[in-house]
């Protein structure tokens, strides 16, 4: 991932962040013990304790393994270093068997000498406690071997009476009784001697001198609590870092220009950067609200792409600015507007937002735009461009007899833009929609520009059945919001009317990547009669007047229809004069600004916004 995709996952993902950094300090806080505490692996020491001489024989190794790593030693040790923890000092120690008659304490201590210290309490409480719990042993046993004595010298003092009084043939007899209780007397008195000599001589003894060595700290054995807390902060971030890149990885929703144009098969004509949530909740176009803000920018770049590369319906507008009304009305009853429906095919697309926005940029260049709001099940285009409740579309299209829609037109808070608001909508909105081709036969000759508003795509019907209606169709997108899975569905259902699409509009994106140059996808040959080059300005070519090139609008590279799609009827309705002669949506093509399947790649093709440019230069 390259690291400008990756800053740009992390941002997405901040509260993520945010969340594992506080979670990680938290628990550093409550694991970390109160205050500054003390580094005791900074040292090691070692001491060996190994039976005395002669004492291999007698002295158990299990045994005294199991005394040193008893309570015993480590309570005896503390008091003898005058320490009250311990429970700490006992995670300062060890024990193990080094061989079968040698054992090895190892302890660690915050210095040389406070290590030294344990490691020798610990020894000498081993040696000291051994020794008296072996003398305890052989005292018990002599005291036992002593009764057993006893009783055999009672038994050989019994066979000796009898010895004297038996003659030679009975004292035969009884010598071999006598000797065995000698024998076993001799036996118990020299083992009782034995024990005497152990229990007078220690058990074991420490072998050799204490090894220490200075082993360092190191942070995850700092003795401060900033540094720990420190350390909690960083790992928290690290996890934040791998959950925001896993979920990344799973998340499949659009949010750059390329997912979006590859989804949709369309191009990206105008890229909205995300708002902020004081500009969202403006009651208001941002337009008008906020003339200078890069939104606006981004919103007029809109515009500009949508009128030079839409039909010529709509470009052909840019001279009406400073008509009269009279001159006005003619020109509109020759040549009525242009239809431009906004659709998107999920809620929350932003679909609505675009559309006021949108009409506030045309109202800029001089037309006078006329916004139609057919979403009849959340209409909201009259809260954006301050026009209070009352009768609209829904009264105007579910009417027996067809009202002229001057008597619903309202001004709104922008200039040069007017609005027929949704109105109360009793009846089904499906329903509605039946009658907008006649309603919209007679909008176009109120204006310069018609938009339309309309419900989700994929939730309702309505726009399926508006789409008829207009000559170009805008696709709005939020990035975030839509699955390829939509997107292509949007697509193949565009692709089915053929209307042409101007493209997608996509909202809140999270940086501007400029306009490329595109080329068309290998594997198809170019439409016919598209131009591979716009001849520049000056090289071979007599140059054009200003006024010439803003009448004659270059021509326009129409791609080939995909396969599948079929050709739509022709408009019965006879052209208007001057009006006809312009190419508008039933010319046959499906979308100016669709790509297509296959195309050479060694033969690019330059869109319409690149012609006309490389007209004006």
């Amino acid at each position: 991932m390259e690291p400008a995709n990756l800053f740009t996952v992390l941002r997405r993902y901040w509260r993520l962040l945010a969340g594992c950094t506080v979670a990680a300090l938290i628990v550093g806080f409550v694991l970390t013990p109160a205050g500054d505490a003390v580094d005791n692996g900074k040292w090691q020491c070692k001491v060996a304790i190994t039976p005395v001489a002669g004492a291999a024989d007698t002295v158990r190794a299990d045994q005294v393994l199991s005394y040193a790593q008893g309570s015993a030693v480590t309570t005896a040790a503390a008091q003898k270093l005058h320490i009250t923890d311990v429970a700490g000092l006992s995670a300062r120690r060890t024990v193990a068997a080094a061989s079968t008659q040698m054992l090895v304490f190892t302890t660690t201590g915050p210095t040389q000498q406070s290590c030294a210290d344990l490691a020798a309490a610990l020894s000498e409480a081993t040696i000291t406690g051994y020794g008296q719990e072996s003398k305890k042993s052989a005292d018990e046993s002599i005291k036992r071997l002593r009764a057993q004595a006893d009783t055999q010298q009672q038994q050989l003092d019994d066979l000796q009476k009898q010895f004297s009084r038996a003659n030679t043939t009975d004292q035969a007899k009884l010598q071999p009784q006598l000797s065995t209780a000698t024998a076993a007397l001799t036996k118990t008195l020299g083992a009782i001697a034995d024990l005497q000599n152990y229990s007078q001589t220690d058990a074991i003894q420490q072998w050799g001198s204490i090894d220490a060595k200075e082993l360092g700290g190191n942070m995850l054995t700092s003795p401060t609590r900033s540094v720990r807390l420190a350390l909690a902060v960083v790992l928290g971030l690290a996890l934040g870092v791998v959950a925001a890149l896993m979920l990344s990885r799973m998340d499949t929703r659009l949010r750059t220009r390329d997912g979006v144009e590859e989804a949709f098969n369309l191009p990206v004509i105008g890229e909205i950067p995300l708002l902020s949530r004081r500009l969202r909740r403006l009651r208001e176009p941002l337009v008008t609200a906020r003339p200078e803000d890069p939104a606006t920018e981004a919103y007029r770049s809109l515009r500009s792409t949508l009128l030079l590369t839409g039909p010529r319906a709509l470009s052909a507008q840019l001279g009406q600015g400073g008509l009269d009304p009279d001159d006005r009305r003619a020109r509109r009853a020759a040549e009525p507007a242009p239809v431009v429906l906004v659709m998107s095919g999920r809620s929350g697309d932003g679909r609505t937002t675009t559309v006021a926005n949108l009409a506030a940029t045309l109202a800029e260049t001089g037309r006078q735009v006329l916004v139609l709001d057919c979403d009849f099940r959340q209409p909201g285009l009259r809260g954006h461009l301050g026009v209070g409740d009352g009768p609209g579309m829904a009264e105007l299209l579910s009417g027996e007899q067809l009202p002229d829609p001057v008597d619903l037109i309202r001004r709104t808070n922008v200039a040069s833009v007017a609005l027929i608001t949704g109105g109360n909508t009793t009846a089904y909105p499906a329903a509605l929609v039946l009658r907008a081709g006649e309603v919209l036969k007679l909008a176009r000759r109120h204006a310069d520009v018609v938009l339309i508003d309309s419900s989700p795509l994929l939730h309702a019907n309505d726009a399926y059945d508006l789409v008829q209606h207009a000559d170009a169709v805008l696709v709005t997108v939020m990035a975030g919001n839509v699955r390829p899975e939509e997107a292509d569905r949007v697509s193949e259902l565009l692709a089915r009317t053929g209307v042409p699409v101007a493209g997608v509009a996509l909202l809140g994106a999270e940086g501007t990547t400029g306009r490329r140059k595109r080329t068309l996808r290998p594997g198809r040959p170019p439409a016919k009669g598209s131009p591979a080059k716009a001849a520049p300005a000056g090289k071979g070519a007599p140059p054009v007047p200003e006024q010439q090139r803003r009448a004659e609008p270059a021509p326009r590279v129409e791609p080939q229809r995909r396969a599948g799609e079929h050709q739509r009827p022709a408009d019965p309705r006879p052209a208007a004069p001057g009006y006809g002669a312009a190419p508008d949506r039933r010319d046959g093509a499906t979308s100016w600004g669709r790509r297509p399947a296959e195309l050479p790649p060694e033969e690019p093709v330059e869109t319409t916004l690149q012609l006309r440019l490389g007209e004006e230069r």
